[in-house]
């Protein structure tokens, strides 16, 4: 199973890498740049996930991917990536009330995709000064998970197509079990389609 990764200059991205290799998938990090789809559609992936990075998510270059792959592979977005969907579908992303470096927070979620595995309280890891505003969301996506404290949007699913995202880190240390949200992504979209089976069974559960 290959995954293209997305590199927005952040350097979790790397983590994403390595959880995806323990998952048994084949990452191949490129660097966003104006360029990437032509270059993404020779690596013909199996996945495509677009990380995380400082800034808009309309400087990111990652958009113009949504616009490109959404559809034609299984998509998922992390941070800038899960406010590039929003904006691909013509969402307003703004700044939060408050800022969210390294802050914990207790999601509700809808209990499928991603989230199919997830425990009832689930604990993750945010990095943001931005969110998708929940006024502006389109028919296409609808709302996966909420924080609890302050009850922004931390998940979108589509309707229809294999595309979710996440506001949250699922890949840093403090979110509970996040290399289970990656596992399930792979298995919703990837491994139950083919009717491959490429991910390990192995307990790589990471616990606040």
């Amino acid at each position: 199973m290959k995954v293209v990764l997305i590199d927005a200059f952040d350097s979790f991205v790397y983590i994403i890498e390595q959880y995806l290799a323990e998952l048994g998938a084949e990452p191949v990090v490129i660097r966003s740049d104006p360029g990437n789809a032509d270059r993404v559609r020779d690596l013909a992936p199996d996945v495509l996930v677009l990380g995380p990075g400082p800034g808009h998510p309309l400087d990111s270059g990652h958009v113009e991917l949504v616009q490109e792959f959404a559809g034609q592979v299984p998509l998922l977005g992390v941070c800038l990536g899960h406010q590039a969907i929003g904006c691909a579908y013509g969402a307003t992303v703004s700044p939060a009330a408050h800022i969210m470096h390294g802050k914990t927070s207790t999601i509700d979620h809808d209990g499928r995709g991603m989230f199919r595995a997830a425990d009832k309280d689930q604990v993750v890891t945010r990095y943001h000064s931005l969110v998708v505003e929940d006024s502006t969301l389109p028919a296409e996506l609808e709302v996966s998970a909420r924080s609890r404290d302050d009850g922004y949007i931390m998940a979108m699913r589509h309707r229809e197509l294999p595309v979710e995202s996440v506001q949250f880190h699922p890949e840093s240390i403090t979110t509970q079990a996040g290399i289970g949200l990656f596992r399930s992504f792979l298995e919703t979209y990837v491994a139950a389609r083919t009717g491959e089976e490429p991910l390990r069974p192995r307990d790589h559960s990471r616990a606040p």
